[in-house]
């Protein structure tokens, strides 16, 4: 159990946090959330012993065992494999004796050593560490690769590998989704699912707090609220916090109407039914949040451009990649791309980091020439590229406003103000030098550059890396509301759900049109995952007419477990409905809130466990209905 009483913590002259009283118990999976600048990393160090106290007490068990991730990586000349192993300290210690004391023939010392490492299960490290540098993408040609020979990304990823490899109670994760692929995320989101100890987790990733988190820690204006459920649940009970208190009443009607009428039109999209039903259901996920969507600090939106080709970018037969120096072979990345991209299309691109897909959007570009083929681009294509570079390609030592002059230098100076300030860049902040900005600020004025343009195709290779949970938002009503066309490469499935109507996979250095949505990929990673690998010599058997009626029996009795399977999930899911509506009803009546506040997280707790159970029941049954009906 971890405490913090009367807990405060400044940063110069500004208070922080103040007066925090929480306890978080063993065994919670804590998500910690808050804009930018609140005191989540300053509440993450205090956790660390690397910043102490203003007010009040921090209590921890003394012999609690902490895992964190490393901001900084050496360049050291080690194997990646033995990098990540040593996260585990006693066993990099014993396993270090034992190689001392064979150097020096102490055999008494060597046995000692031996029967310490049996005891930390060390004898398997290996194959631990190298399922964990797996799940983050890392192929088996690279686990010896030397540290040094990695890009900041990657080793990025081989801090978070180390701090999973370290045995803790107490796990802090900030930010652990940057730098990952999506496929990397889902795969962290079940090894977090299934750790024993107590998790912190900061992230501005809606969809992987959803998937992990128990009980959210909302930072604001100084102060800590502790809500049980996840992100979800939060914003729900918080919303009706905000509707009791009647703020920002009329921005929340004006919301509503918004957001309903954003359900209206993809109900209406038959054209697309998985892609819009997918759609639906983020879409009623944030239904009923009205008021803490409201409170967001900004809105923002991409004009509409001024001509919409409808055939708009062509790749034919084109090999992509990069062309080889002084002579060498050029580096093919991506081989037969037939892609094409019409007007109104919103395309999400799926796949493990360094397959491609970099790569494909900067042949869209223009930026990468085909090895091979022919890229088609309509006279009235204007592009908005966000590219992964594009935040620490701005100009240092110049403000917001010199570098939308730079680009629009005939325009009269309030112009530009009023521009900058529907991003959020009012006043004296349109002319701050961009060195003091953090990284979200950086990518709000990248995409404002991109926005002030008029594109009619927007490509952004993962313009949310920098971004917080409200501006995260506002990003995906902006690209919601947007007319032109769009391809997107994110991690963040709650952005992507939202503002893409199909996804191609880019893998196995092609490029192919994956038919399902977000839940489908992920259940395809899950089950390609599980799959038997079948041997070469593993010949295909000859069936006989006996063994043919056997597996037609076997067929005709799954068939009927799964229509009853189907009718149980039908009979639960209408239960579900019916206690959701009460507790709903609870919810919505203000004298629960002048009760218990153990009572109201009680429900609220239940809320979000019956909206989960539904949502798995609602994919089971989604799937036995398909396999029923082939």
């Amino acid at each position: 159990m971890i405490a913090f009483r009367h807990f405060a913590l400044r940063r110069g002259s500004r208070l922080l946090l103040s007066d925090i009283d929480l306890v978080i118990q063993s065994g919670w999976r804590l998500g910690v959330v808050g804009r930018n600048g609140c005191g989540k990393s300053s509440l993450f160090a205090a956790l660390q012993g690397q910043l102490e106290a203003d007010a009040g007490e921090l209590d921890m068990p003394a012999k609690l065992r902490l895992a964190s991730v490393a901001q900084e990586t050496p360049a050291l000349p080690d194997p990646a494999i033995d990098y990540v192993m040593g996260g585990d300290v006693e066993l990099a210690t014993a396993i270090r004796d034992e190689a001392d004391a064979q150097a020096r023939g102490d055999t008494e010392a060597m046995a000692r050593a031996h029967h310490r490492i049996e005891e930390l299960h060390g004898y398997d490290a290996r194959a631990r560490a190298g399922r964990l540098l797996h799940g983050l993408g890392f192929s088996p040609e690279t686990h010896e690769r030397a540290v040094c020979e990695f890009s900041g990304g990657w080793r990025v990823r081989l801090n978070l590998a180390r701090a999973l490899m370290a045995p803790s109670e107490l796990l802090l994760l900030d930010e652990p989704t940057n730098h990952l692929d999506l496929d990397a995320v889902l795969w962290l989101e079940e090894w977090l699912r299934r750790y024993q100890g107590t998790l912190l987790v900061i992230s501005h990733d809606r969809e992987f707090l959803d998937g992990v988190i128990t009980h959210t820690l909302h930072l604001n204006e100084g102060r800590g609220k502790l809500y049980s459920g996840n992100y979800s649940a939060f914003e729900r009970q918080r919303a009706e916090q905000l509707r009791l208190q009647q703020i920002a009443h009329e921005r929340e009607q004006a919301e509503r109407a918004h957001l309903q009428s954003f359900i209206d039109r993809f109900k209406a999209k038959a054209s697309k039914a998985k892609q819009a039903q997918s759609r639906m259901k983020r879409l009623e996920k944030i239904s009923g949040t009205e008021a803490v969507r409201a409170e967001r600090p900004f809105h923002f939106q991409f004009a509409v451009p001024d001509r919409l080709p409808d055939s708009m970018l062509q790749l034919e037969d084109v090999e992509a990649g990069y062309p080889g120096e002084a002579g060498a072979l050029p580096a093919i990345i991506l081989r037969d791309v037939r892609f094409r991209l019409e007007a109104g299309e919103r395309l999400g691109l799926l796949g493990p980091n360094g397959a491609g897909k970099s790569t494909l959007v900067k042949t869209l570009v223009g930026e990468l020439l085909p090895l091979q083929g022919e890229r088609k681009a309509h006279k009235d294509l204007k592009i908005g590229y966000f590219a992964q570079h594009t935040v620490e390609s701005l100009r240092e030592g110049a403000s917001p406003f010199d570098h939308l002059q730079d680009k629009a230098p005939g325009v009269s100076a309030q112009a530009l103000r009023d521009f900058l300030g529907g991003w959020n860049f009012a006043g004296d902040r349109a002319f701050e030098s961009v060195d003091g900005f953090s990284g979200g600020e950086r990518a709000r004025l990248a995409l404002a550059l991109i926005a002030w343009d008029k594109p009619n195709l927007l490509l952004l290779d993962e313009p949310t890396n920098h971004l917080d949970l409200d501006m995260r938002e506002a990003l995906a009503d902006a690209l919601a509301d947007f007319d032109g066309a769009l391809v997107l490469v994110s991690h963040d499935r709650h952005l992507l759900g939202m503002v893409c109507d199909s996804f191609w996979r880019v893998a196995d250095h092609k490029v192919e049109s994956f038919d399902g949505d977000l839940d489908d990929y992920a259940r395809w990673l899950r089950a390609r995952g599980a799959a038997p690998k079948k041997t070469e010599s593993e010949g295909k058997p000859v069936e006989s007419a006996a063994d043919r009626r056997r597996a037609a029996a076997a067929q005709r009795e799954s068939e009927k477990a799964s229509r009853q399977r189907v009718k149980k999930i039908e009979t639960r899911v209408a239960a579900i409905d019916e206690e959701l509506t009460k507790l709903e009803q609870k919810l919505a009546d203000p004298q629960t809130y002048n009760g218990p506040t153990a009572e109201l997280m009680k429900l609220g707790q239940r809320q979000a466990e019956l909206r989960k159970e539904k949502e798995t029941l609602e994919a089971e049954w989604l799937e036995l209905y398909e396999l029923l009906e082939a």
